[in-house]
């Protein structure tokens, strides 16, 4: 493995980029280039965030892949993308449009083809989908919302502090957007999951997770069936969507940087 081998962490809706600071830092310790931009429009802090959410309204899928893509044109090699929810399905993306070495998609959203929405899946959603107005809006959560959508699989008061210290509004858009993917031929949401030459894709899944069940998960491996190219699954059985922050975070990120290892990479 190249010591100089970047890794671009992206995260999902309603986590500030610096959520990743943990795994940055692991990542680092391991040996690779490590960082996690945010999404188009993200102020560097979750304060500045919480204080100016119009700056991160109304981007959509399309939008944060062609971000994604630039900072990757500047990179000296392919990355490997590790990403979390809505940036799992962006990984996947932009693994399967071969601008990335490997990708590691953890509760990743729903890409198009997926075809169950389980009803834990459209509480978690509620916040944004109750308003269609939303779909050009950002919208926050309150600490009982995140709670059922984040941290349903920890002690409440754990729930709690990950949300003071990480939760932003996030944008509408692309859940409005995953949501009509299967109505759309031209959906951002589609990816190229028959591609056979791509780098390798790991997809992690949360037993309890409220917002991307297993089930999901499930399904989104089923869509990989026509590519010989590698794909992995594996479940962590008592986690939920807080499994990148919370206090078992480092469980999730050594299983991920041991399955890289297990690729050459």
């Amino acid at each position: 493995m190249s010591e100089s081998t970047p890794v671009l962490f992206i995260h999902g809706l309603w986590l500030h980029a610096t959520s990743w600071e943990a795994w940055i830092h692991r990542f680092t310790e391991a040996g690779y280039d490590a960082s996690a931009p945010g999404w188009p429009g993200d102020p560097t802090t979750v304060a500045e965030a919480r204080q100016r959410p119009d700056d991160i309204a109304d981007h959509g899928i399309d939008d944060v892949v062609a971000h994604f893509a630039g900072i990757i044109a500047d990179l000296p090699a392919k990355p490997i993308l590790v990403g979390h929810s809505f940036g799992g399905m962006i990984a996947q993306r932009l693994l399967g449009e071969d601008l990335a070495a490997a990708a590691v998609a953890i509760d990743a959203a729903q890409i198009k083809g997926v075809l169950p929405v389980p009803l834990s899946a459209l509480k978690a959603t509620l916040p944004v989908f109750k308003n269609p107005a939303n779909k050009h809006r950002a919208v926050s959560l309150t600490a009982e919302q995140f709670r059922f959508a984040f941290g349903n699989a920890v002690p409440a008061e754990e729930s709690d502090e990950l949300f003071e210290r990480w939760a932003i509004p996030a944008p509408g858009k692309p859940l409005f957007e995953a949501a009509a993917a299967n109505f759309n031929p031209h959906s951002p949401a589609k990816v190229d999951t028959k591609n056979q030459n791509r780098g390798p894709l790991l997809l992690v899944m949360g037993g309890k997770d409220n917002t991307v069940p297993e089930s999901v998960t499930k399904a989104t491996l089923k869509q990989y069936r026509h590519s010989d190219a590698v794909t992995d699954i594996v479940e962590f059985a008592d986690r939920g969507h807080s499994l990148t922050i919370d206090h078992g975070w480092q469980e999730v990120a050594d299983k991920s940087l041991s399955w890289l290892k297990e690729q050459g990479l």
